[in-house]
């Protein structure tokens, strides 16, 4: 748990220590995602901590990404910044309309599940 919470803190103190103008715009989404990350398993809580600042990160996040980067890309390059070789998988649900996504939490229905991953390989 030691380790959550100075992960969780060199995250937060990190965003403000952000230079340049794409690292800065991104800063905020990058830190709230690792932060989730680190929540979900210590071992990258306590890379976070051992790694290199959350500024040296948001350059890596930054290099080569010419104007754009989607979110998925950015949270990848910061997960391996601290932790070379994991990998992130995100899932998307969608509901069509209110009336369904009502309904579908009434009857327990996961709605239609979209798994990007599976886009990239």
């Amino acid at each position: 748990m030691e380790y959550l919470t100075k992960a969780l803190e060199v995250l937060d103190k990190g965003v403000s220590s952000v230079k340049g103008q794409k690292e800065r715009a991104m800063a905020p989404a990058v830190a709230k995602q690792l932060k989730s990350f680190c929540k979900q398993d210590l071992e990258f809580a306590q890379a976070v901590v051992q790694g290199g600042s959350f500024a040296d990160c948001m350059a890596a996040v930054a290099k080569g990404i010419g104007s754009s980067i989607s979110d998925l890309d950015a949270y990848r390059k910061a997960v391996r910044f601290y932790f070379p070789g994991a990998d992130i998988e995100y899932q998307m649900t969608i509901k069509i309309n209110p009336y369904e996504r009502d309904s579908a939490v009434l009857e327990g229905k996961k709605g239609i599940v979209l798994n990007f991953s599976e886009l990239f390989f």
